[in-house]
């Protein structure tokens, strides 16, 4: 009987059948220590190219582990080509962000400054060693491209024309999340979510006048940025994404 896979780890590293991949001291330790893996154990390993894979810890070491690629699990698949655009928060809430997202199925993490963002950097490392674990956690088959931060400002003046900006727009100007996202064409897209203290009015009427954004309201009440990424993203995932897929059944192996 097939019994499910418990353990879970992403790699850059190629993957194909009678393949080997070594692990570096970081997953080495995560693996053999904090999840106590012995020899001979079976995982799935995923890169975001070549689909989830079986695997065997071949061998187990301090610094290094060895594992051996056996069958394939599931074949790669498209995901929805969704941006996240978010002004950085603090950072018990920008890790939320960065989880929820990934586990919402968002493409690439960008952080951008607008005139009300209280924060000043942002940790590139941090958000993507998040995103990496969530991935691995939600049994995604790729995990989300965590760009540098941008201004607002240089962020629109390289759009793609293609990709809708889904603007949300706490200023009342836009219509019902639902109502808007229904009436969307295919296509590649993005959420666009202000900082803390919103918008400044001036950004707001800019944003509203470019021809690729689509200005949307999440309702009566003021929610929070990161409230507001996982309101948005469900929206988009269940009108327009992949939540219209039928669920699939769990990873296992023999």
């Amino acid at each position: 009987m097939d019994q499910p896979l418990k353990l879970r780890l992403f790699t850059e590293a190629p993957l194909a059948a009678g393949s080997a991949v070594v692990l570096g001291p970081d997953q080495a330790h995560y693996l053999c220590n904090v999840m106590r893996a012995q020899q001979g154990a079976a995982l799935a390993l995923f890169n975001g190219r070549d689909g989830e894979w079986r695997a065997t810890l071949a061998e187990a070491g301090k610094k290094k582990a060895l594992l051996a690629i056996e069958t394939q699990i599931r074949p790669q698949q498209s995901e929805p080509d969704l941006w996240l655009i978010f002004a950085p928060v603090k950072r018990a809430r920008i890790d939320f962000i960065a989880e929820k997202a990934t586990e919402l199925g968002v493409s690439v993490l960008q952080p951008v400054f607008t005139k009300h963002t209280v924060m000043s950097r942002v940790n590139d490392d941090r958000l993507r060693a998040i995103a990496v674990e969530a991935a691995e956690q939600c049994e995604r088959l790729s995990v989300p491209e965590v760009r540098d931060p941008l201004s607002l400002d240089a962020l629109l003046a390289d759009w793609p024309a293609d990709r809708c900006l889904i603007l949300l727009d706490e200023g009342g100007g836009g219509r019902p999340v639902a109502e808007a996202l229904a009436s969307l064409p295919p296509g590649p897209a993005a959420v666009l979510v202000g900082p803390e203290g919103g918008f400044a009015k001036t950004e707001l009427d800019a944003l509203r006048t470019l021809s690729f954004a689509v200005p949307v309201g999440l309702g009566p009440r003021i929610l929070r940025a990161d409230t507001a990424v996982v309101a948005a993203l469900s929206c988009f995932q269940a009108v327009c994404g992949d939540w219209r897929r039928p669920p699939r059944a769990k990873s296992s192996t023999n």
